[in-house]
């Protein structure tokens, strides 16, 4: 007969047994909850997800087709920061209410500025636009530049890694493999641009979102908003963009997901350009749309300008 002792101390081993291949700390790292992850918008919500894969759970504040320049928190927004175990921002003045929101959830979680790193270019103040509280009015719109979103990736990589070290081998590799899908994408881009005729690279969008665009890739785009689309457009600032339609002989305006199409029509009316459809600057699609991922938002982007701008 086993002594009262060895009992004891075997069911005391199993219970500690058990505690370890429940709890998140015990070896066993497979069975611990995901990493709660809050991005502030679609495109950087997406960017999170492909590097941290299935051991982060992803949420977003700003969802599809919805503006974050002007975004308005809900009462669920503060309840999301939290639960966060991560806040991964823009930055760059991009979400201008996010301070208050964090001040009042009252979140602990670390905060990763995905852009940083990212040598910001200005934005065009020429329309009134910029970001309120950011005085030298960068362009947010990094992510419009394959190169930028390398280091979003970096970014986020290392963040993920500082609070979950056991995984960083896991996001390391996430981002390697992403970092390969992004080569053959800014390839892509590369070919697609050099096929469309050099008089016919102007686009003309809502509002000043494709600066990194132009910057990385040649093609220029004109708004008549600045890099934000919390200032309205000026009968000025119309007027001159339909001036320049005419003389330059652009052949199409482009509708954005984000922004009222009426001021586009009215451009696309008064000049004669066609509307050549719908690009996503700020946001993505929802999930069966054309870009439901940065990628996929990126070559559906690609689709409408060369289709517009492409024939001789």
């Amino acid at each position: 007969m086993q002594s009262r002792r060895h009992i004891v101390t075997s069911a005391a081993a199993a219970c500690f047994g058990f505690l370890l291949a429940v709890s998140p700390f015990g070896n066993k790292a497979d069975a611990a909850e995901p990493l709660k992850a809050v991005a502030t918008f679609s495109i950087l919500g997406d960017l999170v997800k492909q590097v941290g894969g299935d051991r982060v759970e992803v949420s977003t504040l700003v969802g599809p087709d919805a503006d974050a320049h002007g975004y308005n928190p809900a009462p669920g927004d503060a309840r999301k920061l939290t639960a966060a175990n991560l806040v991964v921002v823009n930055g760059l003045g991009l979400e201008g209410w996010l301070d208050r929101l964090i001040k009042a959830s009252g979140t602990k979680a670390p905060v990763i500025v995905a852009t940083k790193g990212v040598k910001p270019i200005e934005g065009d103040d020429d329309h009134g636009g910029g970001h309120a509280g950011h005085a030298h009015h960068d362009d947010p719109h990094a992510w419009q530049s394959i190169a930028n979103v390398r280091i979003y990736i970096a970014n986020i990589s290392d963040g993920l890694a500082k609070i979950d070290p056991d995984h960083a081998g896991d996001y390391a590799a996430n981002a390697k493999a992403y970092l390969a899908t992004l080569a053959g994408l800014e390839s892509d881009i590369r070919a697609a641009i050099a096929a469309i005729p050099p008089e016919h690279r102007k686009i003309i969008t809502t509002h000043d979102a494709f600066g990194y665009f132009t910057a990385a890739y040649g093609l220029d785009f004109i708004a008549p908003q600045g890099v934000s689309t919390d200032s309205e457009a000026s009968p000025k600032d119309v007027a001159r963009i339909i001036r320049q339609i005419r003389r330059d002989k652009i052949p199409a305006v482009f509708l954005e997901n984000v922004a009222d199409p009426r001021l586009m029509q009215q451009i696309s009316r008064e000049s004669g350009a066609t509307v050549g459809g719908k690009v996503y600057s700020d946001a993505l699609s929802g999930p069966d749309g054309p870009a439901a991922t940065y990628a996929a938002m990126m070559r559906s982007n690609l689709a409408a300008f060369s289709a517009a701008l492409g024939k001789k």
